[in-house]
């Protein structure tokens, strides 16, 4: 079901308004004290930042983690404020629409944060009975569809160059995972619990309510294992698959240091709410791609909007952590196995500092399945080859219907 995206609401200048009661070593790390003295000033008198809306002839309301409804997700633990003043990625959201796919699951409760237990604010919260998905589509709805999915961590904006070329022959969608960009972020253990299970049966509600029939997939990254655990249960309505750097050796089932850290006890936690971190170094450190500032503030924007963003962020990362090899080693059986009969071709960034190319020329080989080298590009494909990419997506998909 599409619905028509809404403006993202304008954060108020709000106050926080709480009492922060915490053992001595989360107070020492979450307000940057290291000292046992420090922490026992701050555990002897309740933190309580009194102030009210900017608006004076608004009540004011009382600033819960996270932001209340009423202040539009305008607080970040990170401490960031997102501008009030027009941004890129207002122009990316209003090309885009809402599309509630998948079951909302757990029991309906209001989610609460992990650490003080106050009710979070409107974007860590469940979306009624189906999440909403943000996603972009260009091209003829009539024209063969492609679903492009974005990797770990990453957003549908790192389409950008590739959909206009697309839209040209195809039908193109991309979206964002729950859990990413504008797409819903509930805390987890209330609605989602950002499981790689549970990433594979709603990419399954997801495609099966944008593109009903026969469809191709494009996937990047560390949720290839995902989407080809989706694949393996449903050959029969793909086209095509076309992976993108994907996980596909042994070597490769360990996160680099650069993700793992963010399901790191404690530190995971607080690095995942810094904006620099979760968006500009996990996308630069990964190969060489040079992010210009206005694509660095539509990456930015979730973690500066909403504290859900990092508790997403947090959640997955324990997920891969502990799930990764798992997949890895099955999305390797499913591909060698004889009884899988999708056209695959991996599309592979000699430049990625993430994913050693060793053995991916071997493993192809020995599966039968096509190999795409792409030497000046990294980890992110679709962001350092864009167009390149996108022309090399609709020559292999329209071989495979056109002939």
């Amino acid at each position: 079901m599409a619905m028509p995206a809404k403006p993202p609401t304008t954060p108020f200048c709000h106050q926080l308004q709480c009492s922060l009661y915490s053992p001595t070593a989360s107070l020492s790390l979450l307000f940057g004290g290291s000292s046992k003295s420090r922490a026992q000033r701050l555990c002897r008198k309740p933190l309580r930042l009194n102030c009210s809306r900017s608006n004076g002839n608004e009540p004011q309301d009382d600033y819960l983690i996270d932001a209340p409804v009423s202040a539009g997700d305008g607080f970040s633990f990170s401490g960031g404020k997102y501008s009030d003043e027009p941004n890129p990625a207002d122009e990316w959201f209003k090309q885009g629409k809402f599309v509630k796919a998948h079951p909302v699951g757990g029991t309906g409760e209001k989610a609460k944060d992990p650490i003080f237990g106050l009710t979070m604010g409107a974007g860590s919260q469940s979306s009624g009975d189906l999440f909403r998905w943000f996603c972009v589509e260009s091209g003829n709805e009539d024209n063969p569809a492609i679903v492009l999915i974005h990797g770990f961590p990453s957003q549908a904006y790192s389409y950008r160059k590739v959909l206009p070329v697309l839209s040209k022959n195809y039908r193109a969608i991309a979206f964002d995972w729950l859990g990413f960009g504008f797409s819903d972020k509930p805390q987890p253990r209330y609605g989602f619990d950002y499981t790689l299970g549970e990433y594979v049966s709603a990419l399954e509600s997801f495609v099966n309510e944008v593109a009903p029939n026969k469809v191709s997939l494009v996937v990047q990254g560390y949720f290839s294992p995902v989407a080809v655990k989706y694949a393996s249960n449903h050959q029969e309505k793909l086209n095509d698959l076309i992976l993108l750097n994907p996980p596909l050796t042994t070597k490769h089932a360990n996160l680099p240091s650069t993700l793992s850290i963010f399901s790191n006890f404690l530190l995971g936690e607080i690095f995942s709410q810094d904006p620099l971190r979760a968006s500009d170094k996990a996308l630069l450190s990964c190969g060489p791609y040079s992010m210009k500032e206005d694509d660095a503030m539509v990456y930015r924007r979730p973690y500066l909007t909403s504290g859900s963003s990092g508790f997403a962020l947090n959640a997955i990362s324990r997920a891969m952590k502990k799930e990764l090899k798992a997949y890895v080693e099955e999305m390797q059986t499913i591909l060698t196995d004889e009884n899988w009969k999708v056209r695959t071709t991996v599309c592979w960034g000699q430049r990625d500092r993430w994913l050693s190319y060793d053995q991916v020329e071997e493993f192809c080989k020995d599966s039968n399945h096509k190999l795409i080298e792409l030497p000046m590009a990294g980890h992110h494909v679709q962001e350092d080859n864009g167009e390149e990419l996108g022309g090399i997506i609709s020559g292999i998909i329209s071989r495979r219907i056109f002939t």
